[in-house]
């Protein structure tokens, strides 16, 4: 993907800690336009907390996180929600509603956050779904998807507002390896296609080897190493050469 030198993220020595635990120890990232970013490590060291803090819905103690040139620490909710509208969230599991059919999952957010047409949310909708292969799904519930099939409708839910930055956390988790590989390839196609800036959370090498352009390896609270795929497996550096020897 075609990156600008225009910064879209800007994360500055933020710090979050949950009670004695300091999770988050002066964390820096610079996002820029048309970038796809990858975050690897171990589960619960804090990739999550990373991404919670720059869509506000954790405070870091200390620290500054700048979004498209807004300040997120510290924002009303009022501007919070204006700038989330240009900001896509995949969660872990999908986080579909699961009393509602693919549809009106896929219609809330047009119908909560845009003053679309009825035939405008249709035509959206059917052409989210085109996108991601699952046309003939639109009228199940949640329930009757396979775990495949509930990646691609969140995937689907959390760009269909056209937002600039999409966030994806673990989007590959709990997939058989054929399956994470379809949808990593998705989301480069998708990130493509839109001109999607991202920040991708994962212990999935080959989701990491198919969409980064950058990678940062996080442990102890802060990046410890950073470059492309090709560099970091190249790495003499015994962490690094650990983790990939384990995430392979």
């Amino acid at each position: 993907m075609t990156q600008s030198n225009s910064v879209l993220i800007d994360v500055e020595q933020v710090w979050k800690s949950f009670g004695d635990l300091d999770v988050l120890k002066g964390i820096s990232l610079r996002v820029h336009d048309g970038s796809s970013d990858v975050i690897l490590g171990r589960s619960g060291i804090g990739k999550s907390v990373l991404l919670k803090s720059i869509v506000g819905l954790l405070i870091p103690e200390r620290g500054h996180i700048d979004v498209m040139g807004h300040s997120v620490i510290g924002m009303k909710t009022r501007e919070l929600n204006r700038l989330r509208k240009n900001i896509g969230y995949v969660f872990q599991y999908a986080a579909l509603y699961d009393s509602l059919t693919v549809r009106e999952n896929l219609e809330f957010p047009l119908r909560k956050h845009t003053d679309a047409s009825e035939s405008d949310i249709t035509d959206r909708v059917l052409e989210q779904l085109r996108l991601v292969g699952l046309t003939d799904a639109i009228d199940k519930m949640p329930s009757e998807l396979s775990g495949g099939m509930k990646k691609r409708i969140g995937l689907a839910r959390a760009i269909i507002k056209r937002p600039k930055i999409v966030l994806y956390d673990e989007p590959t988790a709990g997939l058989d390896p054929i399956t994470a590989r379809e949808i990593s390839e998705l989301i480069l196609s998708l990130e493509e296609q839109f001109g999607i800036t991202s920040i991708t959370v994962t212990h999935d090498l080959e989701c990491a080897r198919i969409i980064a352009n950058q990678i940062y390896i996080l442990d102890d609270g802060v990046f410890q190493h950073s470059g492309t795929y090709d560099e970091l497996k190249a790495s003499s550096d015994p962490y690094t050469r650990a983790f990939f020897q384990v995430a392979t």
